[in-house]
């Protein structure tokens, strides 16, 4: 942007001198010039429209560059989330400070996060966060992950959602061409391969909706309170867990080393700052899409909201009955959904 600037300053600044003094003009001109005046004279009408033509075209660049500098070097995507928009709305919500994940070097909580966090869930009897935390890392890997952004990286990545309108999409090749796919609880792939893709690099869950996953993928962990977590040690360890506020499996079949737990930061972050408190608490599926932008370059969703009949209900269930959000808002999270769209920051793929 600097070089462009100094070019038409100079370059206007030349034409500015001779138009606003002739005689001085003149005098530098024969001075450096000598014999080749005679050609400015004769062209100087031409020599003004060139000048009015790269007036123009300078402040095309000084309004397009800013962004264009930004965008530059964030990733080898044509477009990258986390490059610089006019949107005010994305700028003002998306905080890459927020880490999602949780490790040993950000556990600690702040109390008004704490508070926030134990109020989603409560519980009767509460186990020591701290000493929780202490087994949890204990069992499963502490390192900070997804650091890696660079210009060299086009990381794509495809969150799917459970909605009937993803029957009959044929969006399964589209999906699996994704480096990331995101699946969320109890989504299967196999029978529905071909509207859904076959491929999963992470599962998100929580106790409730938890099922097997294969060795290669990521079972993330979405803890709306400690007995959550409490639940994953036990999944691995004893299996003495069996009931949260409802029936649970008492063990999974996941690989130990790709466990990740969400920070409860970001689940109060996305609730807050991108919901805007709605509900009681964000639907883990939205809680993987704001993931996604956080450690993706690009982020395209599939299976979200309603049918094309406005029905809401999930793919893999034989009726087609509408589902009650509960404590999530459906109508509020696909809004925002969409305003991602929007603001061409997402790829909404709705189905059928």
């Amino acid at each position: 942007m600097f070089a462009a600037v100094f070019f038409c300053f100079v370059f206007f600044a030349f034409f500015a001198l001779y138009y606003t003094s002739p005689e001085l003009y003149t005098f530098f001109l024969q001075e450096r010039k000598g014999t080749k005046m005679w050609v400015f004279m004769r062209y100087r009408g031409s020599y003004m429209a060139a000048v009015i033509c790269v007036i123009i075209f300078c402040m095309f660049l000084v309004y397009r560059t800013p962004v264009d500098e930004v965008s530059e070097g964030m990733c080898a995507c044509k477009d990258c989330v986390r490059q610089q928009t006019h949107s005010f709305w994305f700028n003002e919500l998306y905080d890459l400070s927020i880490q999602p994940l949780l490790t040993r070097k950000n556990y600690v909580l702040s109390e008004d996060i704490f508070k926030y966090w134990k109020g989603l869930q409560k519980n009767k009897k509460e186990a020591n966060y701290t000493e929780v935390v202490e087994q949890l890392f204990s069992l499963f890997p502490d390192k900070t992950q997804y650091s890696d952004a660079s210009p060299k990286r086009c990381r794509t990545c495809a969150v799917i959602g459970n909605s009937g309108n993803l029957k009959g999409s044929h969006y399964g090749h589209l999906i699996d061409l994704h480096d990331f796919v995101i699946r969320i609880n109890m989504g299967p792939t196999k029978g529905y391969e071909n509207d859904v893709g076959s491929k999963t690099t992470h599962r998100f869950l929580y106790p409730e909706s938890a099922m097997d996953v294969d060795n290669s993928t990521y079972l993330v962990l979405s803890p709306f309170k400690i007995l959550d977590m409490e639940w994953l040690i036990s999944a691995f360890t004893t299996k003495n867990i069996t009931r949260t506020y409802k029936k649970v499996r008492p063990s999974v079949n996941a690989n130990r080393q790709k466990v990740m737990i969400l920070h409860p930061a970001f689940i109060k972050y996305v609730h807050e700052t991108w919901l805007l408190k709605r509900a009681k608490y964000p639907s883990t599926g939205f809680l993987a899409i704001i993931f996604a932008l956080h450690v993706c370059d690009q982020v395209s969703t599939f299976g979200f909201g309603a049918d094309q009949y406005g029905n809401w209900y999930h793919y893999f269930e034989k009726t087609s009955h509408n589902i009650r959000t509960g404590a999530h808002s459906g109508s509020f999270e696909f809004d925002t959904m969409m305003q991602l769209y929007l603001e061409n920051k997402i790829q909404v793929y709705r189905g059928r």
